[in-house]
């Protein structure tokens, strides 16, 4: 077995022992899935892909190479997500841009944008809002697969949105979606728009320090805080939606575990043909309805 020490020792090392040593110290660390995230750390500082990996593996790391390699393993280990470690996540099989910025996306989330293309599939044309868009990972997708569709995306956070601007470019659909930078509703002009769609901030206050360490040292608190029951945003979005909402006008958020009957009472007073859609593990995951007025 190859040691650490001896690793740095030399300038240079090959692929095969130190994609084996990185996958053992993941492994040691109790990290998930050891062997792929060493091989995706790798192949990110490589430039390469998987096949690379195991073809070559008498390749000799350079210098840089093989200090960037176990220098983000050593942040791996530390918790930090590999998705900022890279930079990359995929989302509807579009490939996005991460920092620690904006939220990693995530597959859950698909669910939501999957419920919002069939409902604006038989529409000519349909102008959508984002509240809290992120990465603009479903602004983008939506924008991406509605191809009749103009998206608006706005944002608190000057950061996430440079990085959804990015993401827009890089996915082909900046023309056809605007960014704001605002506080929920404030900024954005009186317009009204068929979809609204969301996926606010719902963990409970209380319950962040008990997420899982990558997420609650890494990624942005105010994507992650709901507030003392994990609602407020539920309860903002949905008030203030009335006043952006064509007739008939479609109102469709991601909810956390446990949380869809609350949100569902919550949308009632404004809101008809409530329904609730679950996720590949039959958790209640998005809940969407008409304005009724």
């Amino acid at each position: 077995m190859i040691k650490p020490e001896a690793l740095e020792r030399e300038n240079k090392v090959l692929l095969k022992d130190a994609f084996v040593e990185g996958s053992r110290m993941l492994k040691l660390s109790d990290i998930d899935a050891p062997v792929v995230t060493a091989g995706a750390i790798l192949c990110f500082y490589l430039g390469c892909n998987k096949a690379f990996l195991y073809s070559h593996d008498d390749y000799l790391l350079t210098e840089a190479e093989r200090d960037s390699y176990f220098d983000a393993i050593k942040r791996r280990i530390a918790g930090e997500p590999l998705q900022y470690i890279t930079g990359s996540q995929e989302f509807m099989s579009l490939d996005f841009s991460v920092s620690p910025d904006v939220l990693i996306p995530r597959q859950d989330t698909e669910i939501l944008v999957e419920a919002v293309i069939r409902a604006a599939k038989d529409k000519k044309s349909v102008t959508i809002l984002d509240v809290g868009t992120g990465s603009g990972c479903i602004a983008i997708s939506l924008a991406y697969f509605i191809k009749n569709s103009k998206v608006t995306a706005v944002d608190i956070s000057r950061g996430a949105l440079s990085v959804a601007r990015n993401n827009a470019v890089k996915c082909g659909v900046e023309d056809r979606i605007t960014f704001i930078e605002s506080n929920l509703f404030s900024n954005i002009p009186p317009l009204n728009f068929d979809i609204i769609v969301s996926n606010p901030p719902y963990i409970p206050a209380q319950d962040i320090e008990s997420l899982e360490r990558q997420v609650k040292d890494f990624e942005p608190r105010s994507a992650l805080d709901g507030g003392k029951d994990g609602l407020n945003f539920y309860r903002r979005i949905t008030k203030d939606s009335v006043s952006f909402l064509n007739i008939d006008g479609l109102l469709a958020f991601e909810v956390g575990i446990n949380q869809s009957r609350d949100v569902v009472e919550i949308m009632k007073e404004s809101f008809k043909e409530i329904k609730i859609e679950k996720d590949l593990a039959g958790i209640e995951r998005v809940v969407m309805g008409l304005l009724s007025r």
